[in-house]
């Protein structure tokens, strides 16, 4: 059983079928929270959702129409907002001279354009009821720069800068906004881009996650989707609604250098 320190809360989680938008949902539903989960794949993210009894709603994010949909159907069904946590993403591994156009504009749409909207959609209701949480899951690679990873370092940069600048816009309303930044998270996401990059690099699977995964981290291992999750739920507790604008590293010490 879980605690109710998020009761009657009304939480928003982006790619929560699986991996780290699965924990964080899981997450909020334990601490007490009514969660909408959304996600492009129907079929895992209703699976999910009657896992937890929260609320589905599938669509493709990178498209405004479906951002509108997802904070109507959210008002429809609960009346209002107080969390938004922007996870949702894909990896894309390539070279800028062969990087293909669509794939920027789609990686753009979804990973900077998506959570702007999410975030202006919930706005009017967190504003009103003076009580907001929105948590953009954002990547180390939202603060450090690395090779074959073009749009979506440029989509995490996009997405820090988000952060900072509407939480300076939501600290009068109660609003706070946060950007955690974790390092290599063990999900079926990182597990195929493994693939990726040792194609993409001309190394083994083996030499891609020691020497460019955990290479720069002090702590030698992935971060667990759980981890995220819990850093989460304490950012969405009362108790952290000092902690604003900032870019929340958990990175194994890989900033730390």
């Amino acid at each position: 059983m879980g605690n109710s320190i998020l009761n009657s809360k009304v939480a928003v989680v982006t790619g929560a079928a699986s991996g780290i938008g699965f924990a964080i949902a899981e997450r909020l539903t334990a601490a007490g929270a009514k969660v909408v989960l959304s996600d492009a794949k129907a079929d895992a993210g209703q699976s999910a959702a009657d896992r937890l009894g929260g609320l589905f709603v599938p669509g493709d994010l990178s498209q405004r129409a479906v951002c509108r949909s997802l904070i109507d159907q959210t008002i429809e069904a609960y009346g209002t907002v107080h969390i938004l946590v922007n996870n949702a993403g894909f990896q894309h591994i390539d070279e800028i001279d062969v990087f293909p156009e669509d794939t920027w504009d789609t990686m753009i749409a979804l990973m900077l354009t998506a959570p702007f909207l999410l975030t202006r959609y919930a706005w009017p209701f967190m504003k009103q009821q003076q009580w907001g949480r929105i948590i953009n899951i954002d990547s180390v690679h939202g603060v450090r720069a690395s090779p074959f990873k073009v749009a979506y370092i440029s989509a995490k940069h996009g997405m820090l800068g988000l952060t900072r600048t509407t939480a300076l816009e939501g600290g009068p309303h109660g609003i706070t906004v946060n950007a955690i930044c974790p390092s290599y998270v063990r999900t079926p996401l990182v597990e195929n881009q493994i693939a990726d990059q040792a194609r993409t690099r001309g190394i083994s699977e083996a030499e891609v996650i020691e020497q460019v995964m955990l290479k720069p981290a002090a702590i030698k291992r992935l971060v667990e989707p759980a981890e995220v999750a819990d850093l989460v739920i304490y950012l969405c507790q009362d108790s952290a609604g000092v902690i604003s604008g900032s870019p929340i590293m958990i990175d194994c010490a890989w900033t730390a250098g």
